[in-house]
């Protein structure tokens, strides 16, 4: 479990090793003439538009790293609710590069990424915070599992504008599987009128499969692993989880009150 579990050193290499192919497999799909302008499964993204968000995103991540090593301040965190239309600007503005270079800088900041992370010891993958510009100080590891959401994901978006029937890579859903918490924690919107109530999520396969109860309050969003079978209860492979929650399907079996699992489902707001 501990090599499949990423916020823990032991996965390290498990998680760069995920990064590496699903990078590899990116890079194949976007690199053509043919797919460049394609749609894509993100909005109203094109291929383009996927390379320039890598681009942004981890470029971004240098300036990152750097103020964590200097321990140097950095503007307070930009925040969530406005990251999607930040992130549309930003990768739009890339559209006037040729597709040669736009591709070759996001590889060349893919290995230098990879480079960062192979240099990050084992304290660091859980001490160092690292000052993301849209969350704030995040432990280290949180950066491979951002550049495994954007190279999986994109991946499948770019798949999905083909029209092609295709799914999302097991090993890159199941180290994914754990960080969808955190991502619904982070943008769930503010509790309803009716007030309170708990939802179960049993992950039905893979390493970190099992079950989490959920509860929504006034104090906001929290996740523990525990018994769900008393609550309505989600039902998710991994791969359906992660896309659920990125907001490209609805997914999942519902066990229990449908209204409850409604309310859930449709409480988070989109990045």
């Amino acid at each position: 479990m501990g090599t499949w579990n990423a916020m823990t050193p032991e996965a390290k290499d498990t998680i760069l090793r995920v990064v590496r192919q699903e990078a590899a497999q990116f890079f194949d799909l976007v690199d053509s003439e043919e797919a460049w302008e394609a749609p894509t499964g993100a909005g109203h993204w094109q291929v383009r538009d996927l390379v320039g968000h890598l681009v942004d995103t981890t470029e971004a991540y240098f300036v990152s790293f750097d103020a964590a090593r200097d321990q140097r301040q950095v503007d307070p965190a930009y925040g969530l609710p406005g990251m999607a239309r930040r992130c549309d600007e930003m990768a739009q503005r890339f559209r006037s590069v040729p597709r040669g270079e736009l591709v070759e800088r996001a590889r060349s900041d893919h290995d230098a990424m990879m480079a960062t992370f192979e240099g990050l010891s084992d304290e660091d993958w859980t001490d160092l915070q690292v000052p993301h510009f849209y969350m704030g100080p995040l432990p280290a590891f949180f950066y491979p599992a951002f550049q495994l959401m954007d190279y999986g994901v994109h991946s499948w978006d770019v798949r999905q504008g083909t029209g092609r029937a295709h799914g999302l890579s097991g090993e890159a859903a199941d180290l994914l599987t754990p960080f969808m918490f955190v991502l619904w924690q982070y943008t769930s919107n503010a509790l309803s009128p009716d007030g309170p109530y708990e939802v179960g999520i049993r992950i039905t396969s893979g390493p970190n499969a099992g079950d989490t109860r959920i509860s929504l309050t006034e104090e906001g969003f929290s996740y523990a692993a525990g018994e769900v079978d008393d609550t309505t209860v989600l039902e998710f492979d991994p791969g359906s989880f992660v896309l659920t929650a990125f907001g490209r399907s609805n997914a999942g079996t519902i066990r229990g009150d449908r209204h409850v699992a409604d309310r859930f489902l449709n409480t988070f707001f989109r990045i």
